[in-house]
């Protein structure tokens, strides 16, 4: 059996797991559980906050508009959705898109934490604060003074804070300063990144 059927079998097994799921009242309402999808391979993981309504529907994570966004950023860099992981801290859409709650999080995290473990990135990037606060076990963080930085998290693993693209479909201006600009640059940040451990090295923001 190679490294890679393995590492699908176990993400199989947390799939299951998570379609069973009752453990917090999200699964009241959801239509579709939406664990992730992507490589298995890929030093990159993409994290948001949950699911939406096209999500909901579908069961797969970042389908609608500011998933979509999110498409042609990856696009930007040379990236596609299948060359990274892309998943949500949690599997279940929340009504009315409302940011999940901590025992929402709380009941998904060892999943996440397991999808994780799987995976092996070597860089997790958030997108918006729900997530970042997330993985810098915050209750708060605020996005704008977070993003385009580095963090050290568990087992060696970087975190990285971006927008979330619905918040880029809110402010579409594109002058400098603007979230769309520093979402360019942060987006290169994260493609420099990725070429830093497909080559061997060790994750950094210097040149």
């Amino acid at each position: 059996m190679t490294e890679y059927v393995k590492k699908k079998e176990l993400m199989m097994g947390i799939i299951r797991k998570i379609e069973e799921c009752n453990l917090c009242p999200l699964h009241l309402t959801r239509t579709n559980v939406v664990p992730g999808e992507g490589s298995l391979d890929s030093p990159v993981v993409f994290v948001g906050e949950g699911p939406g309504a096209d999500e909901d529907a579908t069961g797969r994570p970042f389908v609608g508009r500011a998933g979509k966004l999110l498409t042609k950023i990856l696009e930007s860099v040379g990236l596609s959705r299948e060359d990274v992981y892309i998943t949500n801290i949690v599997k279940c859409r929340p009504p009315n898109n409302r940011t999940p709650t901590l025992q929402e999080m709380k009941a998904c995290e060892p999943y996440l934490l397991s999808q994780l473990a799987v995976i092996k990135p070597k860089l997790i990037v958030c997108l918006g604060a729900t997530a970042l606060a997330a993985f810098l076990e915050s209750e708060k963080v605020q996005i704008t003074k977070y993003r385009g930085k580095l963090f050290d998290w568990h087992g060696g693993i970087k975190v990285f804070g971006m927008f979330h693209p619905s918040y880029l479909l809110r402010n579409p201006s594109t002058a400098p300063g603007s979230p769309k600009r520093l979402t360019w640059e942060d987006i290169q940040k994260v493609r420099k990144m990725y070429d830093q451990v497909i080559n061997g090295r060790e994750i950094s923001l210097e040149d």
